[in-house]
């Protein structure tokens, strides 16, 4: 008597969770219904290659959002950090006439909000979400102060080529930018003691602590980096748009946070996806791209977000649930 080895399709089933595939799925239709609906300009290269180029600042914040929530926090003030490091970098680029310099300030003023927010998370011991809506609040103020709501060009050749309008072996250097993101999100997250610390301290921070693993130098390093993660998105949007001006960033943080929750990072920490995140990205602004093209409005673009955001934190919390 012989007994077969090869699975049933219905055990197969059984293993299979859709909740894992979301995002894919996701992609798939969308890409499909809009290649579908809208022909004529949706699959040209220029316009396939224009969805890339639009998603890579999104794609940098999101992998440093899947840090984040991850660890079981979240960061609020990506938006307005977007918007203070391009004008710090316009405004020092055209003061001082050097691009290395500018790029150094605008890193510094992420790290400088990173660390103010996870100091207050971890010394005062406040909730991330209420010391990031502060600190969005704070920055977005300074970020209109700078420059009294005007907008600042950026002329700096090699700030404009390095950070989004050049090119390098045929490819947009955005792209080159998410490339390298992705990978190093990924190596950090996947391979690194760190993302395990990170998934460890999200999934249960108590038990992170008695098992030796410091978890308040984890929550400071998870938002140091997404708010880094959000100064080089700035840069990234000041290079691209050759100006910065105090509305960068200010529609971004739903899509960040949606981007991630949909590639498969749990709202509630533990779980994370760098790939799923750059997946997330794409479909949000393929999503836009082709909503544009279909001749609606920004506010039908926000909703049609806001109820992708629903269905991904239903699956989340169902997935907890059953945890």
């Amino acid at each position: 008597m012989t007994v077969s080895t090869q699975a049933s399709p219905r055990g197969w089933m059984k293993k299979f969770d859709a909740k894992n595939y979301v995002v894919y799925i996701g992609f798939v239709l969308v890409f499909a219904f809009f290649a579908v609906t809208q022909t004529q300009y949706f699959l040209t290269p220029e316009n396939l290659a224009n969805i890339v180029i639009q998603a890579a600042p999104v794609t940098v914040m999101a992998i440093g959002m899947v840090f984040v929530l991850s660890a079981g926090e979240i960061d609020l003030s990506i938006g307005s950090v977007v918007a203070l490091s391009a004008l710090a970098a316009a405004v020092t680029a055209r003061e001082t006439e050097q691009w290395w310099l500018a790029v150094l300030v605008s890193l510094a003023v992420g790290l400088a909000v990173g660390l103010v927010n996870g100091l207050f998370v971890t010394l005062v011991r406040l909730p991330s979400f209420l010391v990031t809506l502060a600190t969005m609040g704070l920055v977005a103020g300074l970020a209109r102060q700078l420059t009294n709501l005007q907008s600042v060009p950026v002329t700096d050749s090699t700030l404009v080529t390095f950070f989004g309008g050049g090119e390098l072996l045929g490819l947009p250097i955005l792209v080159w930018w998410t490339a390298a993101a992705v990978f190093v999100g990924w190596v950090l997250l996947q391979r690194k003691r760190y993302g395990a610390h990170v998934l460890a301290v999200g999934n249960n921070a108590s038990a992170a602590r008695v098992s030796g693993i410091k978890v308040n130098r984890v929550r400071v390093m998870v938002l140091v980096g997404s708010a880094m993660t959000a100064a080089v998105a700035g840069l990234l949007y000041a290079g691209r748009l050759q100006g910065a001006r105090y509305t960068l960033g200010e529609a971004d943080l739903m899509t960040v946070i949606a981007a991630a929750i949909v590639g498969g990072t749990s709202l509630f920490g533990g779980k994370g996806s760098v790939v799923g995140a750059l997946i997330g990205s794409l479909l949000m602004s393929m999503l836009n791209n082709g909503l544009v093209l279909a001749g609606l409005s920004v506010s039908q673009q926000m909703v049609a977000r806001a109820i992708i955001i629903l269905i991904a934190v239903s699956f989340s919390l169902r997935g907890k649930k059953n945890q």
